[in-house]
């Protein structure tokens, strides 16, 4: 990949207008590929296959660097509903592992192609460093999917709104709001990013209005290019004609 690759796909919930540009181009997602195991685990606890107050000990094998905090704890002990809003609101690669485990790769890919992602999947658990005996990334997907994945989490059935509830817990807004308002009130943003070198992702709901999904990917050393178009895309997602701004 020598240039950047920016794909971007929204739809407007009230309208049903919907926008794409590269929707169907299979991108590397860094953690937003971590959606697809939070809507299974919110599926399988409204469905009574997992309890949100099931404790998981954490085995060596789950810990992992980067992002989170459980690295840092001495708890080996949580609930799955602690494992999965620890891997919404800090993306925690530790509490993702741990949740991977405990449900499955195979389990997690299944669900989502129940839901439409034939083309969107994990390849592996979350892994720093990862090496070349493991798959290239952690999960690959397209923007067009994912917006489908927003939308259905805008929903009203269980799942969706306890899926929504721990997105809306998200600390990282450096991406498609960081330009824009953000009201930390109300629900205005449920969401979650992806970041890895050469990988900037975002994707979920503005406002309650707008769904969306941009992923952006190119070379080594592309970080701050990757971040600038994502953030511009946001600008455009939060246009005065759709009420956002």
């Amino acid at each position: 990949m020598n240039a950047i690759t920016l794909a971007m796909a929204t739809r407007d919930l009230l309208t049903g207008e919907a926008h794409g540009v590269n929707e169907d181009v299979e991108l590397p997602l860094a953690s937003v590929g971590k959606l697809l195991l939070l809507a299974e685990v919110a599926m399988s606890i409204e469905g009574g296959i997992l309890g949100a107050d099931e404790p998981v000990e954490l085995l060596d094998d789950d810990y992992c660097a980067g992002s989170g905090l459980l690295t840092s704890l001495a708890n080996r002990a949580w609930t799955v509903g602690d494992l999965a809003l620890l891997t919404a609101a800090i993306s925690d690669n530790t509490a993702t592992n741990a949740l991977l485990r405990r449900v499955g790769v195979e389990r997690v890919n299944a669900a989502a192609a129940a839901l439409g992602l034939s083309r969107t999947r994990l390849l592996d658990r979350v892994r720093e460093p990862r090496g070349p005996e493991h798959p290239p990334t952690f999960a690959i997907g397209t923007a067009a999917e994912l917006v489908s994945l927003a939308v259905l989490v805008s929903g009203e059935e269980g799942w969706q709104v306890l899926m929504r509830g721990w997105m809306r817990q998200n600390t990282d807004h450096s991406l498609v709001p960081a330009l824009v308002r953000h009201d930390p009130e109300g629900g205005w943003l449920a969401n979650k990013t992806g970041t890895d070198d050469g990988v900037r992702t975002d994707v979920g709901i503005m406002s309650g209005r707008v769904a969306y999904a941009v992923l952006a990917c190119g070379p080594p050393g592309s970080d701050h290019e990757l971040a600038t178009a994502v953030r511009q895309a946001g600008l455009a997602l939060a246009s005065p004609e759709r009420g956002l701004q």
